[in-house]
């Protein structure tokens, strides 16, 4: 059992009482119409977890006293719920079937850590629930993470578990980052050199760009079209949106070694790129073509299939298709006549436009087909159609333009939630890239600019945290750099925290002793709060010193 005062992230409000629920093999759970799923999900991690077997009950008085009761509450808000642990049992009431999930792993965390193991430890049955009043509900409609799965490839086993992950933390959005210079992730029928070409590369710089290391076996790997469904179906279950991100014009040398005419063939011999082996700027990008255009409409025809937008209720952010178009050099298109003959057709001032336009006809493509285009904030300039969204990255400035311009804005800034950057700035730290961002800094983060009026405000979605995997190869890797610090952002994302200098780190780091018991449940291979394991380190590769210049994504 855990106390109330423990949770993560902390809920609105919580009235302990004196006593305690006890769950026992006698015990049943009612899961009222529309919480069905929910039921389904408790009664098996449970039982896997604790071995208590859970049976249905088929009205709610069947579980009087001992039981677990789910049920709808039309007068509540979205995702929001509330829990009761009294004398009559557990209760949880949610506005939504999303809001009973969320209550629900809630109650996981009361359960204690144990609740979080995949098998029973053979001890008695009985598991204790304290008596409390719970009531809950997010700050923010979007709370993500985003998955960078084109540098280092992650099996579909470890997205599903990162899935787990995100639900235990109350997230709602994984953003999913498929495409990209280094592999192309998808299978995609009508294009199949796609994966066949360039979802693998012969090998890959070890460490930052600048490292002379090189580990020389190729790297590779792709979802099929099967694997994709099964985890946008594994995420609609714990009411989790999927957005895919296709990257266009910029990040798509893997395309273009599948197939050369994507490229700018009149400046570039594209017949003799490959997947590309290393990290930064790619100067190789699209041509902004009408065979490219045909291209990449046929390539979204596919992923609108794979990604339903109905896949979930998850306040509706399956709608969205992210298309990147960051960090695009304009340089081939200068020097392509193919290039300059579009943009005087188009009657375009220079190629920031060109971009603009390309990013236009995708945006208004996605519209006609119920979907909405998100990018990072380079999109905004020469103009965003309306409707469209900005994931803001390099800083506060780009949200803030993108909001004051109407458009709705998710805020990731490199500075703050960038978690692929270091823990710390002690020489200890595996490939130290970045900012130095502690549990603390992100603990603080505010994802709402004061500059903002409240009119604005309203356009800020939410905001999430970008795993970028050019130093994470595995999985141990990955949950280093993301654990803690995923926590904290989900607090920030989940409740409501007073302005940064006044939020209780101190509290939180309290919460955090019982939440790294959970963690070393589910197997995460988190960072301590003393610093890296030995076998954490890694030493001799290197890193980015920290030098003032802002590191690219």
């Amino acid at each position: 059992m855990t106390s109330p005062t423990e949770l993560v992230p902390a809920p609105r409000s919580v009235v302990a009482g004196g006593g305690e629920v006890r769950l026992t093999a006698h015990s049943r759970l009612y899961a009222g119409p529309g919480t069905e799923g929910t039921g389904h999900w408790l009664t098996a991690v449970l039982r896997q977890a604790t071995g208590l077997p859970l049976r249905e009950a088929r009205e709610l008085d069947e579980t009087d006293g001992d039981g677990i009761g789910l049920l709808l509450d039309p007068g509540l808000g979205p995702e929001e719920y509330r829990l009761v642990s009294d004398r009559n049992g557990v209760l949880i009431e949610g506005g939504d079937p999303a809001g009973v999930f969320r209550g629900a792993q809630t109650l996981r965390q009361l359960l204690g850590p144990d609740a979080y193991r995949r098998a029973s430890l053979g001890r008695d049955l009985t598991r204790t629930v304290p008596h409390a009043t719970i009531g809950d509900a997010p700050r923010f409609r979007w709370r993500g993470l985003m998955l960078d799965v084109a540098r280092h490839f992650m099996p579909k086993e470890g997205v599903l578990r990162y899935l787990d992950l995100m639900a235990a933390h109350k997230l709602n959005v994984l953003h999913f980052h498929l495409t990209d210079d280094q592999g192309w992730r998808i299978e995609i029928r009508r294009h199949p050199r796609l994966t066949e070409v360039g979802s693998w590369r012969a090998r890959t710089k070890l460490g930052h760009r600048a490292s002379p290391l090189w580990n020389d076996t190729p790297h590779g790997g792709h979802y099929t079209q099967d694997d994709i469904r099964e985890i946008v179906a594994y995420a609609a279950e714990r009411h989790i949106s999927v957005v895919p991100e296709i990257d266009v014009p910029g990040h798509s040398q893997a395309a273009i070694a599948a197939y050369p005419e994507l490229g700018n063939t009149d400046v570039v011999d594209t017949s003799s790129l490959t997947v590309w082996d290393t990290w930064g700027i790619n100067p190789n990008v699209l041509a902004p073509t009408d065979t490219t255009l045909r291209f990449y409409e046929g390539v979204l025809e596919e992923v609108l299939e794979l990604f339903p937008a109905d896949a979930t209720g998850a306040r509706g952010h399956s709608s969205f298709v992210h298309i990147g178009g960051d960090e695009c050099p304009k340089d081939q298109w200068r020097a392509s006549d193919t290039a300059r003959k579009r943009t005087t057709a188009l009657g375009l001032a220079d190629e920031d436009a060109l971009q603009s336009w390309f990013t236009g006809h995708f945006a208004g493509w996605l519209a006609e087909r119920g979907r909405r285009l998100i990018g990072w904030d380079e999109i905004l300039q020469g103009g965003l159609a309306p409707g469209a969204a900005v994931s803001s990255w390099r800083g506060y400035a780009g949200g803030i333009a993108a909001a004051r311009a109407g458009h709705d804005v998710v805020m990731c800034p490199e500075q703050h939630v960038y978690l692929d950057h270091r823990q710390d700035a002690g020489p200890e730290e595996p490939v130290p890239i970045g900012y130095v961002r502690t549990l603390e800094d992100v603990y603080r983060f505010e994802p709402v600019p004061s500059e903002l009026t409240p009119e604005e405000a309203g356009r800020v979605l939410g905001t999430q945290a970008n795993a970028w995997s050019e130093v994470t190869e595995d999985q141990a890797r990955v949950d280093y750099q993301v654990f803690p610090r995923l926590a904290a952002l989900a607090e920030v994302a989940w409740s409501t925290l007073p302005a940064p200098a006044e939020r209780d780190f101190a509290d939180f780091e309290r919460r955090m002793a019982a939440h790294y018991r959970r963690l070393d449940a589910l197997g995460v291979a988190y960072r301590p709060p003393t610093g890296p394991l030995p076998w954490q380190r890694r030493p001799g590769v290197l890193g980015r010193p920290l030098d003032g210049a802002p590191p690219h994504r």
